[in-house]
């Protein structure tokens, strides 16, 4: 909105919201991911343009693995291609898929079917038939639907009973947008320990020769902040380890990461840190996993895209439109998300000036930054970048108004390398069948 805005004096990007080897040009000044100009990047493959520094994710990886160093997933939801998933495996992490098109992107990339742990609240017969004969790792069980689809495969067709963890829901109501809350009662996941479905559950798996149960699973939900929520959570499952002996415990993923402005978020070893004490102090003894992604490749990324269009409204709002949008990424239009702005130019530069940023869509609703602080300069032809823009951009994108989707580049050591291609014309025309 048009008003006082941000603070005139300064208002600069803080550079945290930026990958690790982020810098600046010392010729031109323009921002550098990985030792790449990405005034040449946009140049040389185009916007809207997905940037991703392949030493970040290398290092957050690693630091997974030392937080969690009996067994780590990447939750591969959070952002998943064929070198997303090479990367997770070289690095040491299990993988976790939610469905058959992940799990036939992981395998494509060369993970053995023992690295993946399979997912979802409606897996099919076919991605479990799948998931069985290539020999998965693991299965977490999410219905008693589930259960029935697995005796039928197992006891009906002869496939090897999977290792399982049945997924909980233990009533947390973690503190983030309700769309992406999980562990309450009120839930498509799981099995609700208070209303005796996990009780249920357990006791037919137990009893079952179409699974072997070696734990249980829960997640509370989406980018939580607080480790506080998990460590509630694993004082409701700890009765089911004292009483059954269970060797296995996941505690799902939901590790939050600083979008804006003055947030912050716990680091890996923080976040485990809070739940290998609980765990202790609850006095569980299983082996203890994670899953995270958003804190993988969040802040891994940043978006570039080109001004197209400066529109004032006098004494209301000044529009600044780009050449992508919520097809790119639709979270400010699913959960309010709040995104930074900046000019690759001038990474730096103080930003008094406050304008909305929106897209090319057909809908009033294509923001991507409601109030986003830019300088003064800005005009038609700029390059204008979004950080932490590595989880949920990508995936959750679309082809809406059938806007080809952006090319994504893994930058490293000043090269750059095409990892996903840029969609044309003609791809919007594949499945067509007329």
């Amino acid at each position: 909105m048009s008003g006082p805005g941000p603070d005139p004096a300064g208002d600069v990007l803080p550079a945290a919201l930026l990958p690790v080897t982020a810098g600046v040009d010392a010729a031109t000044g323009a921002l550098t991911i990985g030792g790449c100009s990405t005034l040449d990047l946009a140049a040389e493959f185009g916007t809207p343009l997905f940037v991703y520094d392949e030493a970040h994710l290398r290092q957050r990886c690693r630091e997974a693995v030392a937080a969690f160093p009996d067994g780590v997933h990447y939750a591969t939801k959070a952002f998943l291609c064929l070198a997303m998933a090479r990367l997770a495996h070289e690095e040491g992490m299990h993988l976790d898929v939610s469905t058959g098109g992940e799990y036939h992107v992981a395998r494509a990339a060369g993970v053995p079917a023992s690295r993946l742990t399979l997912h979802g609240n409606n897996k099919s017969e076919a991605e479990l038939r799948r998931a069985l004969t290539e020999g998965i790792g693991r299965i977490v069980v999410d219905s008693f639907d589930e259960l029935d689809r697995l005796d039928a495969l197992v006891g009906g067709e002869g496939l090897p009973a999977p290792k399982v963890l049945l997924r909980l829901t233990p009533g947390i109501e973690a503190h983030t947008h309700e769309y992406v809350q999980t562990g309450q009662d009120d839930s498509k996941f799981g099995f609700g320990v208070h209303t005796g479905a996990a009780e249920a559950a357990f006791l037919r798996a137990r009893s079952s020769s179409s699974v072997e149960l070696v734990g249980l699973h829960m997640h509370i939900g989406s980018n939580v902040f607080e480790a506080g929520f998990f460590e509630r959570a694993i004082g409701v499952l700890a009765p089911w380890f004292h009483e059954h002996e269970l060797p296995e415990l996941s505690v799902g993923g939901g590790l939050g990461v600083a979008y804006m402005t003055g947030e912050t978020a716990p680091s890996f070893a923080d976040w485990a840190g809070a739940i290998h004490r609980a765990v202790e102090a609850h006095g569980i003894e299983a082996t203890v996993t994670a899953e995270p992604g958003r804190s993988i490749v969040a802040q891994a990324a940043v978006t570039l895209y080109t001004v197209g269009t400066v529109k004032e409204v006098p004494g209301i709002r000044t529009y600044v439109a780009v050449d992508g949008g919520m097809s790119d990424n639709p979270r400010p239009v699913l959960y309010g998300s709040g995104y930074e702005a900046f000019l690759p130019r001038a990474p730096f530069a103080p930003r008094p000036r406050t304008v909305t940023v929106v897209g090319k869509h057909c809908e009033s609703g294509d923001l991507l930054v409601r109030d986003a602080a830019v300088p003064t300069d800005l005009a038609v032809g700029d390059l204008l970048a979004t950080p932490v823009t590595g989880a949920y951009g990508h995936a959750m994108g679309s082809n809406y108004n059938k806007v080809p989707r952006p090319a994504v580049v893994f930058v490293n050591d000043g090269a750059a390398r095409v990892v996903v291609r840029r969609e044309t014309l003609d791809d919007l025309l594949a499945l067509d069948a007329d």
